[in-house]
C-alpha cells in the first residue's frame, strides 16, 4: 500500500509535460529467477539444505516417538523415580528438537542466512544488470512486477524482463 501512495505522489509530482517525457520499464524477478540457470543451482542447493535438515529433524522426532511409546508401555510398571526420569528424558529431547527447528528455520536461523549467502551474488547480478539495462536505455524507472506494487495495467512493450535474462546468460 505505501508502495502504490509513492508511486501515485510521484507520478503526480510530475507536471503534465514532463510525466510524457519519462521512460518506465518494469521487470518479473520472478520470471527472472524462475528461469535463470544460476538461480535455479542457488535454489538446488538450498533446497538440498531443507532436506537435510528436515530428515534431521525426523530423525529426532522419530527416537521422541519411539521413547515416548516405549514410556507409555511401561510407566504403570515403573517406579516413581524412573518414570520422573524418563519424562525429563522426553522433556530434553523435545526441548532438543524445538531448539534445532529453530536454529535452523528460526527468524534469523541458518536458513535465513544460507538464502542470503547463496542468493545475495545472484541478486546483485541481477540487480547490476537491470541498471546496466535502464542506464542504457535511458528508463526513468523500472519496476518490478512480481513485488507488491501492484500494476493495473502495463503494456507489455515496456517489460525488459527478456533483456535482463539475454544479458544474464552472456
Amino acid at each position: 500500500m505505501k508502495k502504490i501512495f509513492f508511486l501515485s505522489i510521484l507520478l503526480l509530482s510530475f507536471s503534465a509535460t514532463s510525466f510524457a517525457q519519462l521512460n518506465i520499464a518494469y521487470v518479473d524477478s520472478d520470471t527472472i529467477m524462475k528461469e535463470y540457470a544460476d538461480a535455479q543451482d542457488a535454489q538446488q542447493k538450498i533446497d538440498a539444505i531443507i532436506q537435510e535438515w528436515q530428515e534431521e529433524i525426523a530423525k529426532l522426532e522419530g527416537e521422541w516417538k519411539k521413547k515416548y511409546d516405549d514410556y507409555e508401555k511401561r510407566k504403570l510398571i515403573l517406579s516413581d523415580q524412573k518414570r520422573v526420569e524418563i519424562e525429563k528424558q522426553l522433556v530434553k529431547l523435545e526441548d532438543e528438537i524445538s531448539s534445532y527447528k529453530q536454529t535452523k528455520f528460526g527468524v534469523n536461523g541458518e536458513l535465513f542466512q544460507k538464502q542470503d549467502e547463496i542468493m545475495k551474488p545472484i541478486q546483485n547480478k541481477v540487480f547490476n544488470i537491470i541498471n546496466e539495462i535502464a542506464a542504457e536505455e535511458d528508463y526513468d524507472f523500472v519496476f518490478d512486477r512480481s513485488g507488491d506494487m501492484m500494476f493495473v495495467f502495463a503494456k507489455e512493450e515496456y517489460d525488459i524482463t527478456a533483456l535482463v535474462l539475454d544479458k544474464l546468460k552472456n
